[in-house]
């Protein structure tokens, strides 16, 4: 199964059979005070600068988040989309918890972008599946409910079939649902990372569709963070995963490597041109 999103003119086709497709998770105000304090200041230059790092260190499509305390999204990130595509040919991933944001940045969005996310909660259903609809977004189904997180695979699997049959139903292609398996963090959950491989190695055998997860998610609290998540990624990749939210300065010299042991960069093509571009 193949989505494709769209910048301006430029497409970026996720799919099932790989290479795997980076979306950069840097333009986020979490943990980020210098972001919070120039978005304040209506200053882009700071997002333009995280959208120009990632972009050389292979995201292929960006994840756009502005929320932080006091701020007006539904102003702020239309603002900031029209801003980095008056600068960069690149498909945009929308990240708001508040639909108002989502649609405003529709409104003013050039190509194709990804709505991050549609969760199974009915409210969510409801309120966002005719936005990507209207709009011909693709969207991220977050595997989650009404009734929360549940730390069953075949249960996050019939959340992600419950969110694909409303998609579907409410006039959205399959190829353009995404579907998030939700990765928790390993510290507080001895399981979690187990959990979360078996319900990617499901939603790839039994559904088909394309899977990304928030890359970082697994190892907070821990130490050598970014060794943590290299290990749990690549075993992802394996089981299917096939467009992670992560920092592609840490993440794409891995996902390189995957994609050339697991068949998916004939020649080492991808693997040479991009260490070759690092010297």
């Amino acid at each position: 199964m193949i989505t494709t999103l769209r910048g301006k003119t430029k497409e970026v086709a996720i799919s099932t059979e790989g290479p795997v497709v980076i979306i950069g998770e840097s333009i986020n105000p979490t943990r980020r005070k210098k972001l919070v304090s120039t978005l304040q200041a209506n200053n882009f230059d700071f997002v333009l600068e995280l959208a120009e790092t990632q972009i050389k260190a292979g995201a292929d499509v960006l994840d756009v988040n502005v929320g932080f305390p006091g701020v007006n999204d539904v102003k702020l990130l239309p603002e900031t989309v029209k801003v980095l595509q008056e600068h960069f040919d690149v498909p945009l991933c929308l990240d708001s918890p508040n639909p108002m944001a989502i649609e405003a940045s529709l409104k003013v969005a050039e190509g194709k972008c990804l709505i991050n996310s549609v969760n199974g909660e009915e409210k969510s259903l409801q309120t966002l599946l005719p936005v990507a609809r209207e709009y011909g977004a693709a969207i991220i189904g977050l595997c989650m409910d009404d009734d929360g997180i549940t730390h069953f695979p075949e249960k996050r699997l019939a959340i992600a079939e419950k969110i694909i049959e409303r998609a579907i139903s409410a006039g959205i292609k399959a190829e353009d649902i995404i579907i998030d398996p939700l990765a928790m963090a390993v510290s507080a959950d001895p399981q979690a990372c187990i959990v979360t491989l078996e319900t990617i190695r499901l939603i790839h055998t039994r559904l088909g569709h394309n899977i990304t997860q928030g890359a970082s998610n697994i190892s907070f609290g821990l130490p050598d963070r970014e060794s943590l998540n290299a290990s749990f990624m690549a075993v992802s990749i394996y089981n299917g995963l096939t467009c992670p939210i992560a920092n592609p300065e840490k993440i794409t010299a891995m996902v390189r490597a995957t994609d050339l042991v697991l068949g998916r960069d004939d020649f080492a093509v991808r693997f040479v041109e991009f260490f070759q571009s690092r010297q």
